[in-house]
């Protein structure tokens, strides 16, 4: 992997709190994957999906600029349409990190990130497989 990418990454999990954009209380899909392997860490993490309600005991806000606290990143699990609408909320909530899981990226919304001046991970490795998370 890439130096530039490898710093990324470094410094996305330098923190204590995230969120998961897509999270999902189906524990089959990656959006609830990424949220368990966050709390298995113990990190402070909030599901954000926008029919809201409880995902692993925790409550689930619409969207970005709703979170309760500041967040060192966003982890990325959605559509690649919702996605680029993610951006735009990410830097409007003043979030710097993304990390675009597979599948979740697109070119439209990695070139907005880099307009943006957002620290993008895409086109890399899953965050699951990057934490050796098998749960």
């Amino acid at each position: 992997m890439n130096d530039p990418m490898r710093q990324r990454i470094k410094d996305f999990l330098a923190g204590e709190v995230y969120a998961v954009c897509g999270a999902s209380s189906d524990r089959t899909k990656f959006g609830n994957k990424v949220l368990r392997c966050y709390m298995a860490l113990g990190l402070r993490v909030h599901p954000v999906n926008p029919r809201g309600g409880l995902i692993e005991g925790l409550t689930a806000v619409h969207g970005l600029e709703s979170l309760p606290e500041p967040v060192r990143g966003v982890s990325i699990v959605t559509p690649s349409a919702v996605t680029e609408r993610l951006v735009e909320e990410a830097a409007r909530a003043g979030i710097s990190r993304l990390w675009m899981q597979p599948g979740a990226e697109s070119e439209t919304a990695l070139l907005r990130a880099e307009e943006l001046g957002l620290s993008v991970i895409s086109g890399g490795p899953c965050l699951l497989v990057e934490l050796g998370w098998v749960g």
